[in-house]
């Protein structure tokens, strides 16, 4: 684990977790629902945020945990790191963040998150924090504008959007050739703080196997199979003699 121990993690405000999400992130943007920031800090200095929050369709969210209330479930809806923290720092942070809720939120029974398989990964970070696979669906969410802006649906069909003879911007705006969807997948994962929850699940659990399956795997924007990732590190593990090195899930 190296230094990950070294790594201090704290609940801080949005004014200071929300600049840094939006230098870091790959998406440069914060989710407006969030309410619980953490900052993971290391030799005195902010180096990684997590945000938590509603999830923005929360009574269908919720359905997918028989007999959840609507006080019961959080989504972790933003991660971003600098290139300052070592190696396996997210994953760490992830389970430190997930101990502190569990201790000081003991009602919250489980934590919703999703990958975004069409420019950053397919939940690598996820699958090694234990995480359940619990969806993937081919992307209809991100889309592509003629500049080359990529944008969520549902930003473009909010108020700021107006609706064009009754029918949502997005909609209109992609029959008229302004945009598209961005080639990929999008995954669902949940981590169940209360063990008993996970036999509520209402939907399969998808083996990570199912991944390459169906051509979802993707890694830091790079389409590659969860195999092709295996074969790589292995290799480049016994060329520096580091068969230590933990591989990608």
């Amino acid at each position: 684990m190296g230094r990950c121990k070294e790594i201090e993690i704290k609940v801080i405000p949005a004014q200071i977790a929300n600049p840094f999400v939006k230098k870091h992130h790959y998406s440069g943007k914060v989710v407006p629902n969030s309410v619980l920031h953490f900052g993971a800090f290391l030799d005195g200095k902010l180096h990684g945020v997590l945000s938590y929050g509603n999830s923005m369709d929360k009574r269908k969210t919720m359905a997918l945990v028989t007999d959840t209330k609507w006080n019961e479930f959080i989504e972790l809806n933003r991660m971003a790191f600098d290139d300052y923290l070592p190696r396996n720092s997210e994953s760490y942070c992830i389970g430190a963040t997930l101990r502190m809720i569990k201790k000081q939120a003991p009602h919250i029974k489980w934590v919703i998150s999703f990958a975004d398989g069409t420019q950053c990964g397919d939940g690598t970070i996820y699958r090694a924090s234990n995480f359940v696979l619990t969806g993937i669906k081919k992307n209809t969410q991100i889309i592509e504008l003629e500049n080359g802006e990529r944008i969520a649906k549902k930003t473009l069909d909010n108020a700021n959007y107006p609706k064009i003879n009754g029918r949502y911007f997005s909609n209109v705006l992609m029959e008229r050739g302004g945009g598209h969807y961005v080639d990929g997948y999008q995954l669902r994962y949940i981590y169940f703080l209360d063990k008993k929850s996970r036999a509520k699940l209402t939907v399969p659990e998808i083996p990570f196997t199912k991944i390459d399956e169906i051509g979802a795997g993707m890694y830091k924007s790079q389409r590659i199979s969860r195999a092709e990732r295996h074969s790589k590190l292995s290799a480049a593990q016994i060329a520096n003699n580091d068969v230590s090195r933990e591989t990608p899930q």
